[in-house]
């Protein structure tokens, strides 16, 4: 069945347009919770936002779905995304929600459903949410509807829990550590969790206003937080976005540390103690292919999924993996997660620090990046990957590339974007073969 609300992460668009309205909210409420109503306890279900201006009403609409077909609803506020994940599991709830649309501008956002057990759903489930979006709510008599109630120490209980991630000798005393949080739903929680474990922190992209959220600042937009590092001496920068599991860091030098070499990082840490399981790490295919040969290097391996951390984290869970992510900063370390959480990610590079007393620049150059170019081609309409002559130059190009690199073509899940990735030893061998591809893609779209 082609869906018509669910993407690669969630429902995301435009708020009041398309599929991302009041309206839609509503209906999610009443599908999901109907879904999940088993068994005969009160059901609950978990919301949590970041900070942009509709928020408001997405919450508003939701909690209005879910009291309509039964379900009791707790709200905390704007939270990080695995912190919904982690209170779902936690308060026993039925279900959890976030609203939010993560690196996306403030005009966009977006619903995530977590399961009883904290993880995204499965593609099965949310198959089954698309046809009861489809279909008449089942409203429940008037005494069943559900209450709703806010949580206050709902930051607190967060904290307290990525706290715990990392060992309890453990202390960043001495440590500058600028933290940028995108104006987002980390803006209270993460410079608090690092603060309180002893490090000096400059925060940035902690006054949300609405309309500011990842605007200039976070892991999408890097330039001020690099420059904060520079001008404040500071050992190291930690860029979130706007829902923050994400993290992108920032050495002493105000060089970008991707996921990538955070992942490498991680592993090899993890595999030195013995606690890295699975044999490796999952990633998506757009990792580079440097890390593959590193980890290979030191007897790991590298499984690769299609792009999507949900993706990632199935794979993990099939694997019996406990790290993986995506280059673009989503970290998933399961011994203390659900989800990609960049705080608890943070918290294990700085705890590396402490523990080699090596600087970030050092620390975090694990590997040596093979040459990658991604660029885009957007498209109005059609299929521009079935073009004939857009097949041929993609055949072309994976020949050439086949003993010294790789080639990952896509189209974005969210976008109307043809995603041309090619990677090898040879940079300027890269560039044309991207070029190409991209030319013929214009072409035939």
């Amino acid at each position: 069945m082609a869906r018509k609300f669910f993407g690669t992460d969630g429902i995301r668009g435009r708020t009041n347009s398309g599929v991302m309205t009041a309206v839609t909210a509503m209906r999610v409420g009443q599908a999901a919770g109907t879904h999940f109503l088993r068994g005969d306890h009160r059901h609950r279900v978990v919301i949590g936002k970041d900070t942009r201006l509709s928020g408001y009403m997405m919450e508003s609409a939701l909690v209005a779905g879910f009291t309509s077909v039964g379900m009791d609803v707790i709200m905390t506020g704007p939270l990080p995304t695995p912190a919904i994940a982690l209170l779902t599991r936690e308060m026993r709830a039925d279900l959890g929600v976030m609203i939010s649309a993560s690196h996306n501008p403030f005009e966009d956002n977006g619903i995530k459903l977590f399961g009883p057990d904290g993880f995204k759903l499965s593609d099965e489930t949310e198959a089954s949410l698309e046809r009861l979006l489809e279909q008449e709510p089942q409203l429940v008599e008037p005494e069943r509807i559900g209450r709703a109630r806010r949580i206050e120490d709902a930051r607190g209980r967060y904290i307290h829990a990525v706290k715990q991630s990392i060992s309890a000798d453990i202390r960043f005393d001495g440590l500058k550590v600028v933290v940028d949080c995108a104006h987002g739903a980390a803006y209270e929680v993460a410079p608090s969790a690092i603060w309180e474990l002893g490090a000096e922190v400059i925060a940035i992209g902690v006054t949300p206003t609405g309309t500011n959220i990842n605007d200039g600042v976070g892991s999408t937009s890097l330039e001020t937080v690099k420059a904060r590092v520079v001008e404040e001496g500071a050992d190291i920068g930690i860029a979130l976005d706007g829902d923050a599991d994400r993290l992108i860091v920032i050495d002493e030098k105000g060089e970008t540390v991707d996921g990538d070499q955070i992942m490498a990082l991680i592993a090899t840490r993890m595999q030195h103690r013995g606690s890295l399981r699975g044999g490796g790490v999952v990633a998506t295919v757009m990792s580079n292919l440097g890390l593959e040969r590193y980890l290979e290097s030191i007897g790991l391996t590298l499984e690769r999924t299609k792009v999507g951390d949900r993706y990632v984290l199935e794979r993990m869970r099939e694997g019996g993996f406990n790290v993986g992510g995506e280059q673009s900063g989503h970290m998933i370390l399961t011994d203390h997660a659900t989800t990609g959480d960049g705080t608890v990610a943070a918290l294990s590079v700085l705890s590396s620090m402490v523990r080699t007393g090596k600087p970030a620049s050092e620390l975090l150059h694990v590997f040596d990046r093979v040459p990658q170019l991604l660029k885009n081609v957007r498209y109005e309409g059609g299929a521009p990957l079935e073009n004939a002559q857009v097949k041929q130059v993609i055949a072309e190009a994976e020949s050439e590339l086949a003993d010294s690199g790789r080639l990952v073509i896509r189209p974005s899940g969210t976008e109307p974007l043809i995603r041309v990735m090619a990677e090898g030893d040879d940079a300027v061998q890269v560039e044309a073969v991207v070029d190409r591809i991209c030319d013929a893609v214009r072409a035939a779209a």
